[in-house]
């Protein structure tokens, strides 16, 4: 075993220093909105509510998570990351497979057309105005359908693709496999990292959307969780007196204390996911990022 020097020793714990303040710094606004959803109301109105709970309840968070509102919302977000994340997956991954084949005559100049989507776009109005000519407006299509195929997700599955071994491919042709059969038989099952990896993606992209549900969603029934967050954000006060509970069920409910546990029930769906992503997350990157 190789004994490291004093300076490296002093470079590492100077580097997991760094690496603690950082995590420290995002963590803690978060663990300050978890301490105010969970106190009691004199605590989050007097301003004595910092990293820890005071006078810990759970009538605020029952309070939001049990409402109506939210739980349509978080039905419409449910049902938009689950049906986008499936179909943008599909059809990149699907896309990939013709990409990474380099032999193929035109396909430099086709990659090329991607890239130029990626740098160069309409913009906001021409999109707003592309869904509207499309009669896509006050529709949930509206919020998957632009978003299909992510061109930086599209370049990292093809990297990935790349690195796979083509005799793979070779020895299920000579088996009589067609290219959808090797596609799914064979590159699909040795993809899984990646895979996953860009399904992350899509999924935190689809439940964080908020600028096209701003422009494309009017009625409240199609109103995503994100588009509620803001609602209870700007005017808690509106919805904290528009819901109708008894006077026990408010007596310990502020606005300020709705404000933070609705940010807390926004989050912790999309946070539930990551631990069963989580050993394919790294490896996904890298060897879809890299090619040799």
């Amino acid at each position: 075993m190789i004994k490291k020097r004093f300076g490296d020793r002093v470079l590492d714990i100077v580097v997991y220093f760094m690496l603690a303040l950082f995590a420290a710094s995002t963590l803690l606004p978060f663990a300050n909105v978890f301490a105010k959803s969970v106190s009691a109301e004199w605590a989050v109105i007097s301003g004595k509510v910092g990293l820890l709970p005071v006078d810990f309840q759970l009538d605020t968070m029952k309070f939001v998570v049990t409402s109506s509102p939210f739980l349509k919302s978080l039905t419409v977000s449910v049902t938009i990351t689950i049906v986008g994340t499936i179909l943008c997956m599909l059809l990149t991954a699907v896309t990939a497979y013709p990409l990474s084949k380099r032999h193929l005559p035109g396909i430099g100049f086709i990659l090329l057309l991607f890239v130029f989507t990626m740098l160069f776009s309409g913009g906001m109005i021409p999109n707003y105005l592309l869904i509207r000519q499309l009669g896509l407006m006050d529709s949930l299509w509206s919020l998957i359908l632009p978003a299909l195929v992510g061109v930086f997700n599209l370049l990292v599955i093809k990297s990935y693709y790349e690195n796979l071994p083509e005799s793979l491919e070779e020895a299920a042709k000579l088996e009589g496999a067609g290219n959808l059969r090797i596609l799914f038989s064979i590159i699909f099952p040795l993809s899984g990292p990646v895979l996953a990896t860009i399904s992350l993606f899509y999924a935190v992209y689809f439940w964080n959307d908020f600028i096209g549900p701003m422009l494309y969603i009017n009625t409240p029934a199609l109103k995503p969780l994100q588009l509620y967050l803001r609602d209870i954000v700007m005017d808690a006060d509106t919805v904290q007196m528009g819901i109708n509970r008894s006077v026990d069920d408010m007596m310990n409910i502020t606005p300020e204390g709705i404000r933070a546990a609705t940010v807390i029930a926004s989050t912790v769906p999309i946070l539930l996911v990551y631990p069963y992503l989580q050993k394919y997350f790294i490896k996904g990157v890298l060897i879809g990022s890299v090619k040799g």
